[in-house]
């Protein structure tokens, strides 16, 4: 089996969106943070070149890398400058049009390929919507290939912008490129009040950063018996009434002399083989 490999370099087609690789046979050196020009499935689009250049094989691209066509040059981003604010005007217009149209979503923002072979508008929106008649509308005024693409609360958020519970701009609009699953045991595990009010974001879904700190949790707490289980402590039953992450403490319930008493364990006499 043939192992093939390119020399690519890792481009974002949007801020903080996907990377995806391209190979470049030019003769300008291309650097980290150019502005470039690709080849994509939606015609010609405008990136910024995020690392590379670096060989990688097929297998772990995942697929035959397009080409970068070349750095944007200064007729390149006077185009570009044009688009942009062409699509300011898209969206504008969209909005016009979905409240005369009385659908219910949100207009998020509108880009065109660099060539405006395409034009690509993103919406939220809480309810299945029917958009045949905005594109017609859209299609006829533009003349262009449209597509209205309906993006999740997360990204949504991601792409609006917003201020997070700590009081800095959001992970999602400040840094992160992909969302991980979050769960309610990583709250649960952290030992976070269970009030979804409290411990989710501007999207209405669970703090991202419930993931960051979750592995060191789950570190402190290896051997740790869980609330509401019933184990042996030095020779007698015990029952888990509480685990205290912070103290890094278990509160257990044994019975001496018919009489319930709480004793005070610290993790590490679990962390010594002793549970």
């Amino acid at each position: 089996m043939i192992d093939l490999k390119a020399e690519v370099y890792g481009v974002e087609l949007e801020r903080l969106g996907s990377i995806y690789y391209y190979n470049y046979l030019g003769i300008e050196k291309i650097e980290i943070l150019d502005n470039v020009l690709v080849q994509t499935e939606n015609g010609i689009e405008v990136g910024r070149v995020m690392m590379g250049p670096v060989t990688m094989r097929f297998e772990e691209i995942g697929y035959e890398p397009n080409s970068i066509i070349r750095r944007v040059g200064d007729d390149d981003k006077k185009q570009i400058e044009e688009n942009v604010e062409k699509a300011k005007e898209v969206a504008q217009y969209a909005k016009q049009m979905v409240r005369a149209l009385g659908l219910k979503m949100r207009i998020l923002d509108a880009t065109f390929t660099f060539d405006r072979s395409k034009l690509v508008i993103y919406f939220g929106s809480d309810v299945r919507i029917d958009f045949r008649e905005l594109v017609k509308i859209l299609a006829k005024r533009y003349k262009t290939r449209i597509e209205l693409k309906q993006v999740g609360a997360r990204d949504e958020v991601k792409m609006t912008g917003s201020i997070g519970l700590c009081g800095q701009e959001a992970c999602c609009s400040r840094f992160l490129r992909d969302f991980s699953s979050i769960k309610m045991e990583l709250a649960k595990t952290q030992q976070m009040m269970i009030n979804t009010a409290k411990i989710s974001g501007r999207c209405g879904k669970l703090l991202c950063c419930l993931k960051y700190e979750n592995d060191f949790y789950k570190e402190v707490l290896k051997n740790v018996p869980n609330e509401n289980t019933t184990i042996e402590y030095e020779g007698k039953p015990a029952r888990v009434v509480t685990v205290n992450v912070f103290l890094k403490e278990v509160s257990l319930q044994v019975i001496e002399e018919n009489q319930p008493i709480i004793i005070k364990v610290p993790f590490s006499y679990f962390n010594n083989g002793n549970s």
